[in-house]
């Protein structure tokens, strides 16, 4: 038996969890404090490699009316803690629940002011 797909396609690679940083820009109904310039998301986003899950990310953003101008990525759970990081349970959980859910998760938002 092989891991090849019933439909003869490649197998299916494995859905990961990134940690991305986005900024966004203002937007009229974004929802961001009135005298906020932008802001600073964290967000865990699923995807079979980085670059999908900060596509998602920007899709999803802006169907909430955000502007997302740029995207950081922090890498996967694995390259976090193989780079020194250290993940606290409330991190894992938020994580775990992106891939569990396929999602894209904004833990954190930092409003940006002049």
């Amino acid at each position: 038996m092989s891991d090849a797909p019933e439909d003869g396609g490649k197998p299916k690679r494995p859905q990961q969890v990134y940690s991305l940083i986005v900024e966004v820009g203002r937007k009229e109904g974004d929802g961001l404090p009135p005298k906020a310039t932008g802001a600073a998301l964290l967000c865990y986003a699923s995807g079979v490699d980085e670059a999908e899950a900060v596509r998602e990310t920007v899709a999803i953003l802006k169907e909430a009316d955000l502007s997302p101008l740029e995207v950081q990525g922090l890498g996967n759970l694995e390259e976090r803690l193989k780079s020194g990081e250290e993940i606290d349970d409330e991190e894992r959980f938020l994580m775990e629940r992106a891939l569990k859910e396929n999602s894209v998760i904004v833990a954190e938002i930092t409003p940006f002011f002049d």
